[in-house]
């Protein structure tokens, strides 16, 4: 399973936002805000869920994460799109960053940071 949106998918997503006239409401700050308002209400799912309940919460909140994991992408589509960033380069740029910080052989199977 890809998270990588097909260039069909994200024409249609621009689309449905064109035809609604709605590219005169987005920019850099209303597009990151709404991101983080959609990971918040994705969150907001299981937020007080423990840990041991947590799968069944999560197939029982399946239909209304998938309606977040949806938000988040079309909003991240957007911004990628207006901001002419490639998305590929990159992801592929941070985690060879990420790779320098985190080395395998000091981090597999640790939780802290790179810094700690």
């Amino acid at each position: 399973m890809s998270i990588v949106i097909d260039r069909e998918l994200e024409q249609a997503i621009l689309s449905f936002r064109t035809e609604r006239d709605w590219e005169q409401f987005h920019n850099l700050r209303t597009l990151s805000t709404s991101l983080v308002i959609e990971a918040g209400e994705l969150a907001e799912l299981t937020q007080w869920t423990p840990d041991t309940e947590l799968q069944c919460r999560a197939a029982d909140v399946r239909e209304r994460m998938e309606d977040e994991v949806a938000d988040l992408l079309i909003l991240l589509t957007y911004l990628i799109h207006d901001q002419d960033i490639d998305a590929q380069q990159v992801v592929r740029k941070k985690l060879a960053k990420n790779g320098r910080k985190y080395p395998v052989d000091a981090f597999k199977g640790t939780s802290r940071k790179y810094n700690e």
